[in-house]
């Protein structure tokens, strides 16, 4: 079971990021309920194993491809992202760790799996894959964008992803270039 998350994972991030044509440096923020990724109710099944094989897959595409990884924590660290302090040096971090059922137990995974974890109360990210109706928005920047994936689901887990652009600035006339289109 575990080997399938991890696959199904890997896959849609690469799908993801093929699609959203994430580059380099840029930040990627997942939420993941492991309870709807068993089959369960967000919040009241938190499971460790199925965090790992989650992350394990995702991290593993997003290393290859030098894109960041920001954790979301669940509403009982108010939504904190987790993240390596390379991918926000002068940010501001929280005092906390990570639990499975405070935090969640894939923000705990990534806080034990990064080499030099921080928690940041809010992060602007480039682009956003929610697992299992976390709700991601609020640390997205300005212009959320989705992006549709054939691999829509991990687990039992519904994925929804959503990359940025610029904000269009002008009338009609204006010509827009967002750098996919």
């Amino acid at each position: 079971m575990y080997d399938e998350l991890k696959k199904q994972a890997a896959d849609a991030c690469r799908e993801f990021c093929e699609k959203a044509n994430l580059r380099r440096g840029q930040v990627l923020v997942v939420g993941c309920s492991t309870s709807e990724v068993c089959g369960e109710k967000i919040g009241t099944g938190s499971n460790t194993d199925a965090a790992a094989a989650v992350f394990e897959g995702i991290y593993e595409v997003l290393k290859e491809k030098g894109v960041y990884l920001a954790a979301q924590c669940c509403e009982h660290l108010n939504r904190a992202i987790v993240t390596e302090r390379a991918a926000r040096p002068a940010d501001e971090i929280v005092n906390v760790v990570p639990q499975p059922k405070a935090g969640g137990s894939f923000a705990t995974a990534a806080y034990h799996a990064f080499k030099n974890p921080v928690v940041l109360e809010e992060i602007k990210a480039d682009a956003g894959m929610d697992i299992g109706d976390t709700l991601i928005g609020m640390h997205l920047k300005k212009v959320a964008v989705p992006v549709r994936l054939e691999h829509s689901r991990i687990g039992q887990a519904h994925v929804v992803c959503a990359r940025v652009r610029p904000k269009y600035i002008g009338g009609e006339r204006a010509h827009y270039n967002d750098g996919l289109m």
